[in-house]
């Protein structure tokens, strides 16, 4: 009997073992979920997508970017995001990712940027910069809750 116990509390500490296991793995996966969706979005500026604010913002949305004297919620960044359309584009960027921490549904990703910016009469102007943003999981994926940053001069 002795034996048979001592089996269960090995198969017990095994199965307790991979369970911790697959709880890690599902962060790293959240993780890289929410890395995706920040590549996304500024993938979707860069490629003049107009779709993306309502697809990746959540409806109660308040980013409040380095350039603005407030927050922006959704209505508003859309309307700013217009607006640049019509004054240049995003031509490249790259994104440097410092951390990404997950706590359940929320989800924090703070990242380094670079970025070339081509004005309506063709000159390009690049600069770097940083964000913090914040992202909560929906029954459509990861949405941006809010973000704060903006280019570094």
């Amino acid at each position: 009997m002795q034996g048979i116990n001592s089996y269960k509390i090995i198969f017990a500490a095994a199965a307790l073992l991979l369970s911790g296991l697959a709880a890690a793995e599902d962060v790293g996966g959240d993780q890289a979920s929410v890395w995706a969706v920040v590549e996304r979005q500024w993938n979707a500026v860069e490629d003049g997508d107009k779709k993306w604010i309502d697809q990746l913002l959540a409806a109660d949305f308040s980013g409040w970017p380095k350039t603005s004297p407030a927050p922006r919620n959704k209505a508003s960044t859309k309307m700013w995001n217009r607006f640049n359309e019509s004054q240049g584009k995003l031509v490249a960027h790259e994104l440097y990712p410092l951390a990404i921490i997950v706590h359940g549904d929320v989800a924090l990703a703070h990242y380094l940027y670079t970025s070339a910016y081509k004005n309506k009469d063709g000159e390009v102007d690049m600069n770097n910069g940083r964000y913090s943003d914040v992202l909560v999981r929906t029954d459509d994926g990861w949405q941006f809750l809010s973000w704060h940053g903006g280019n570094d001069e």
